[in-house]
């Protein structure tokens, strides 16, 4: 937690830090820098904290404490690219089906059918569990492109974060995959997460987020779904009503959350690798800003 709040970029320099302030030492327990542990405990520890995901045990425990008692009014959902420092997963080749096999010659007779396709995940998320479809998701390191509000195509290598934000720049639920995947296709798990841990209004997304699918969970979740337009088949793009604009504004809560992690919590400096030593070390700067953000509200 130290290393995340105070946006140290290698245990080494923690440890380092750990023996020339006395402060920081005895926040962390030790009162003499003989009894600051070696790197390589910091990391079997590391791993043992990754292994029982004890800080997002840790996160949720605080959502539903401080949060899951009080009606939440907006939820903003986003992603962020999270770089990595190992190579990308080779893809796997999928094993052919009946509507992937090669097709035949010619013209197909009359009495031969099309094989239906296969359903796609969002259309299969709504039935299933939070669990089977956090199972469903890739998490291997593979290589992203996202493009910018300049509406350049950025590429980068490692995960993403999907994350959702409430009002007051709280995250309460965040799941990590791979960077390759879309954002759309972790709007229903993570809505799954959030609803039970907190109760809220409206959900906030931008144009990626822009499926029937994802409209007609919200609403069955008793929520108002605010989602961007997004423009098909040479559609013209249809404008928010006063009302609903206003409201959309609200989303930059995560766009501040994601900076923040980024730039004060540890976000560009992931050493470790796996995606479930990531998810531990991102769930650091999640816990810090959570309990920054609720001490700001306090004062």
């Amino acid at each position: 937690m130290a290393k995340a709040v105070q946006n140290f970029p290698t245990t080494r320099v923690l440890l380092d830090s750990l023996a020339g302030r006395p402060t920081l030492r005895r926040l962390c327990g030790w009162e003499h820098a003989t009894e600051i542990p070696s790197e390589s405990t910091f990391s079997r520890a590391f791993g043992e904290f990754a292994t029982g995901e004890l800080l997002q045990t840790i996160h949720a425990a605080m959502i539903r404490t401080h949060r899951g008692q009080r009606l939440v009014g907006h939820v903003s959902r986003d992603a962020t690219k999270i770089e990595g420092r190992e190579k990308p997963a080779k893809k796997e080749k999928a094993a052919p089906t009946e509507a992937t096999a090669p097709k035949k010659r010619g013209r197909r007779r009359k009495d031969d059918p099309k094989p239906p396709e296969p359903p796609k995940r969002l259309a299969l998320q709504p039935t299933r569990t939070l669990e089977e479809n956090l199972a469903d998701l890739p998490r291997q390191c593979a290589v992203g492109c996202k493009t910018n509000s300049k509406g350049h195509k950025q590429w980068w290598i490692g995960y993403k974060f999907h994350m959702d934000t409430i009002d007051g720049d709280i995250p309460v639920s965040a799941i990590l995959t791979s960077a390759s995947l879309h954002d759309s296709q972790v709007a229903i798990p993570l809505a799954q997460m959030t609803a039970q841990r907190i109760t809220n209004l409206y959900d906030l997304m931008d144009a990626a987020y822009d499926a029937q699918p994802i409209h007609a969970f919200s609403r069955a979740l008793n929520h108002v779904p605010i989602i961007d337009h997004s423009p098909r088949g040479g559609e013209e793009k249809r404008e928010m009503d006063p009302a609903r604009a206003v409201r959309f504004h609200e989303r930059t809560a995560s766009e501040r959350v994601n900076s923040t992690l980024l730039d004060n919590y540890g976000g560009r400096f992931v050493r470790v690798r796996g995606a479930v030593k990531v998810m531990t070390h991102l769930m650091c700067g999640l816990v810090a800003i959570a309990a920054t953000q609720w001490f700001h509200l306090l004062e």
